[in-house]
């Protein structure tokens, strides 16, 4: 942390309170205009006009849409981050918004609908909304504010995202970062404004794995000439539940095994010669991921050897839990209470949905914290969730949300 440096916090909530507007227009324009993970040159070009309005040292290009801010306060200190996320999803957007998204692209022969349906909108509106904050307040801070806008939190199939991609492209160095924050939106249906996060595991480790089950095709009337790879298919999936119920232990971290996808044969009247399944798994602690992910392995091609058959299992390691550091997480906590007050939750449960955030945190202290949006007079079990085409997060949190990325990085700097 810096020497502490005398700040004025009301400052700060009225600077937050007057780019508010600015903060509502931001996020409808990026509404009504999502793109995909890498495709997102409106959105980068948007980002890095109003960085430089605002005298950030601006980078484009990197990882291939992302954009970075840099502040420099003029006044020796630690480097502190700020990450939005900037991809919309391939949705069909269904609020009936005044703003809603009317985007279409082709992929192929097919027109597919687009949506920011993770509110990655609200995160990219918020952090600009901060990064005035902070160029407003630059007299009263120390140290240098470093704004990653990242491209692909979403991913793309067998590619590494867009987080992977930025710290590769030396985004945590030049000059290096101390720590990092970021906020996320939704997730679970809390009431707007709320702000609410754990120490440690917050979002699972994720891992994809492909089962390719193996047999010998024959007549559906005479399954004894050939080996069943569905057979053999549907034990593996039940074999695969038992590595959670029976072979984990729980009491440590979470854990969980979806069999998402299964495809074999052609007639109703073959067995087939092969079955191919893939599903994704999740855990919160790194031995128990490698446990499982060897358990998984060994249960799918043995159970395949006692039929006669092969299984052959691939793993495509997706994200990493998402850690926020102890020691950090603890002196940042009055910066969000601050904020927030007793709306503040700390040590809620951990959520099996994961997040590219977690690359950072494989780097260096980071903190990930949730902002409930869930808007007023709406029941829990009426709460469309993220990735819904009903996905509708409330404004009236935006004003929280800038004041706890500015109030976080300026706490941070200043060492208060």
């Amino acid at each position: 942390m810096a020497q502490q440096r005398l700040f004025d916090h009301a400052m700060l909530d009225v600077a937050a309170a007057r780019v508010l507007p600015e903060v509502i227009n931001w996020r409808r324009d990026l509404h009504a205009h999502p793109e995909l993970a890498f495709q997102e040159h409106r959105t980068a070009n948007l980002v890095a006009t109003e960085l430089a309005r605002m005298g950030y040292e601006v980078r484009r290009g990197v990882a291939g849409t992302g954009v970075v801010g840099l502040l420099n306060t003029g006044r020796p200190g630690p480097v502190l981050a700020l990450r939005a996320d900037m991809d919309g999803l391939p949705v069909a957007e269904d609020t009936g918004l005044p703003f809603a998204s009317k985007q279409r692209i082709k992929q192929g022969n097919t027109e597919v609908a687009l949506m920011h349906a993770c509110g990655h909108d609200m995160h990219v509106a918020m952090l600009l909304g901060a990064a005035r904050v902070l160029a407003d307040l630059r007299g009263q801070l120390s140290g240098t504010v470093k704004l990653i806008f990242q491209p692909a939190e979403e991913g793309v199939a067998n590619a590494a995202n867009g987080a992977e991609r930025m710290v590769k492209a030396g985004v945590l160095d030049h000059p290096k970062v101390d720590a990092m924050f970021g906020l996320h939106v939704g997730i679970t249906p809390q009431p707007t404004g709320t702000l609410s996060l754990r120490t440690r595991g917050l979002m699972a480790g994720s891992d994809t794995f492909d089962i390719v089950v193996k047999g010998r095709q024959t007549h559906g009337a005479l399954p004894w000439n050939g080996v069943d790879p569905v057979v053999v298919a549907a034990q593996i999936v039940l074999g695969l539940q038992a590595i959670v119920s029976r072979q984990t232990n729980l009491t440590v971290a979470p854990a969980v095994i979806t069999v998402g996808t299964i495809h074999g044969g052609q007639r109703a009247n073959i067995v087939p010669g092969e079955v191919k399944m893939s599903g994704t798994m999740r855990s919160f602690d790194p031995a128990v991921r490698d446990q499982m992910l060897a358990q998984l392995k060994r249960t799918a091609e043995n159970l395949a050897f006692a039929s006669n058959a092969t299984a052959e299992v691939s793993i495509d390691a997706g994200y990493p839990v998402t850690w926020n550091d102890p020691d950090l997480t603890t002196k940042m906590l009055p910066s969000l209470r601050r904020v927030a007050g007793n709306a503040v939750l700390t040590d809620i449960p951990p959520t099996t949905t994961s997040e590219d955030f977690s690359f950072y945190g494989q780097r260096i202290p980071t903190m990930l914290f949730f902002l409930g949006v869930n808007p007023p007079g709406t029941p829990p079990a009426d709460w469309a969730p993220n990735h819904s085409p009903r996905f509708n997060p409330d404004e009236g949190a935006l004003l929280t949300g800038v004041r706890a990325l500015a109030s976080l990085a300026a706490d941070y700097l200043t060492g208060n």
